[in-house]
């Protein structure tokens, strides 16, 4: 017997962030959507808890994001974590897409099932959020509001589908970095986040070229100054009047598709950049689900 799992990607279409607190963490105000780029994760029963991920060079010990969660989940349930896990990873990695993330939310759900626990979604989110601010979003999916530190998630009203070409780096992007340089240089007095209303409204009513073109996120800026791949993303998509986003803390630049042929936008994309590669992605899409 064996359990898939399809576990999306993300893009944040909304990031605010607040001032460290005293445990050194942000808070964050964002609104997340799921895509179509999605990992797939394949659980087995074993004598033993053992995790593969083919052609990668990802770590596979109990410092995965996919180990913690088998861990995790076993705890709550009171049983020993054995399984066999494969990931087959399709999302970017450390591209600002929640790849981990993603594999853990679809270890999650994949081993729910085949240890036949039938975890309860609030606890099984509860658990998520241990796991990492991104995670419970990928078990919700679609467009959501996350606050706290991202992992409280409000499913949202949204209208509308995007077309994106994603433009992925060799080279990835740290986001403890990331954070380390947005406190370096964060102001006195830093309001807590919020997602401004008008912003929610053109997602709810599905105004996307609106959405993108006031779309903000706060660790943007320090992704294009420290990532070459990325500004040269941002720059192509900019000379072709394209409107892009970085997705997180980057260095993915996901740039909107509004009309016309996404394989042309994406071909143009790609015979500009050097070291990049460029993918067509569509949302909202669903959260982790079994294939």
């Amino acid at each position: 017997m064996s359990v898939r799992v399809v576990a999306p990607g993300k893009v944040n279409l909304y990031l605010a962030v607040g001032p460290v607190d005293a445990s050194g963490y942000h808070p964050l105000a964002t609104v997340f959507q799921a895509l179509d780029i999605a990992d797939d994760v394949v659980v087995r029963p074993s004598n033993t808890l053992s995790l593969s991920m083919p052609g990668t060079d990802l770590p596979v010990d109990e410092t995965n994001l996919s180990i913690r969660a088998a861990r995790a989940l076993a705890a709550h349930a009171g049983i020993e974590p054995l399984a066999e896990i494969e990931i087959i990873k399709r999302i970017p990695i450390a591209g600002g897409m929640a790849g981990g993330s993603a594999d853990a939310a679809g270890t999650l759900l994949a081993l729910d099932v085949l240890w036949g626990l039938q975890t309860p979604q609030d606890e099984l989110l509860a658990i998520a959020a241990t796991l990492g601010a991104d995670v419970p979003f990928i078990l919700v999916g679609g467009t959501a509001l996350g606050a706290r530190r991202g992992d409280l998630i409000t499913p949202l009203r949204a209208v509308g589908h995007y077309t994106w070409v994603l433009i992925t780096q060799q080279q990835g992007h740290s986001t403890p970095e990331a954070f380390r340089v947005f406190d370096e240089n964060a102001v006195p007095g830093l309001p807590q986040p919020v997602v401004d209303p008008e912003f929610l409204e053109a997602v709810a009513v599905g105004d996307v070229g609106a959405v993108v073109r006031d779309a903000r996120n706060d660790l943007a800026q320090i992704c294009l100054a420290r990532h070459s791949g990325a500004r040269a993303a941002a720059d192509a998509c900019e000379s072709l009047d394209v409107p892009y986003l970085v997705s997180g803390s980057g260095p993915t630049i996901a740039a909107l598709c509004e009309s016309g042929d996404p394989e042309a936008l994406r071909a143009e994309l790609a015979a500009r950049l050097t070291g990049a590669t460029c993918l067509i992605a569509r949302g909202p899409a669903r959260g982790a689900h079994l294939a």
